[in-house]
């Protein structure tokens, strides 16, 4: 899935979109704010270098906003540090 993101500076979030059912199916946009890419997957990225560090993780990222979709069609899906298990290399 190709990565569509970008910055904002107002709620230090990257707003981007994910496919739940592929390319031809709906679109969703979600967030994930700077804390939880430093907190929960160890990016170093602050402002609008952040976009770099949610593409480099994006396919965990984008697993964690069709889970919280598929959960709660309806609900907004803002991504939280609690979506991402500890792995690896990570913190």
């Amino acid at each position: 899935m190709d990565f569509e993101g970008i910055y904002c500076f107002d709620s230090a979030t990257v707003r981007f979109a994910v496919y739940p059912d592929g390319p031809d199916g709906a679109r969703i946009l979600a967030q994930i704010s700077e804390d939880v890419l430093h907190d929960a997957l160890g990016a170093q990225e602050i402002g609008e270098h952040t976009v770099h560090a949610c593409k480099r993780h994006f396919d965990v990222i984008a697993a964690a906003a069709v889970a919280r979709f598929r959960a709660d069609p309806c609900g907004p899906i803002v991504l939280a540090c609690g979506d991402f298990p500890r792995m690896n290399g990570w913190r």
